[in-house]
């Protein structure tokens, strides 16, 4: 019997990923937006903090889709993916519903606000749990062995 051991994926590996996620999203977004409103874009007191609806479906409601979309679809955004952790429910281990997802998505500005205490709190959790995953019911879980399937010798 083969059974995969997973461990909760902890802040570093998720902080890393997290770059890579927002990296992918500014090479696709920002292009579209320097060519709506040209670099003045990037000047806060001249387009404050929505430019305008291009801007915001652009910058807020595409994004989100996309993610809620690779959760529900792949467990995992590209980031998570990169480091082999998937978003899971927190009590049975089976993927995380659609509701939850829409939730946790959501949660993040929860998560955010103050100063993002609620992401620093999975440095700090048991189960390496943010705000916005336990607003959700869910954890980020990665197997414990990733690397090859070492060699066997008779």
């Amino acid at each position: 019997m083969n059974t995969i051991e997973l461990e909760y994926a902890g802040f570093w590996a998720r902080t890393g990923a997290a770059l890579i996620d927002t990296l992918l999203i500014m090479v696709i977004t920002f292009p579209a937006l320097i060519s709506i409103y040209g670099w003045a874009y990037f000047d806060g007191e001249q387009t404050g903090l929505v430019a305008g609806p291009a801007d915001f479906l652009i910058s807020w409601v595409l994004p989100a889709i996309a993610v809620i979309a690779f959760w529900i679809i792949k467990q995992a955004t590209p980031d998570k993916m990169a480091i082999s952790a998937q978003i899971v429910d927190a009590t049975t281990g089976q993927p995380a519903s659609a509701g939850q997802l829409v939730g946790r998505y959501l949660a993040y500005y929860v998560s955010i606000i103050p100063l993002f205490l609620g992401i620093l709190w999975v440095a700090f959790d048991r189960k390496k749990q943010g705000w916005h995953d336990k607003l959700a019911g869910t954890v980020v879980v990665r197997k414990v062995r990733r690397g090859p399937d070492p060699v066997r010798f008779s």
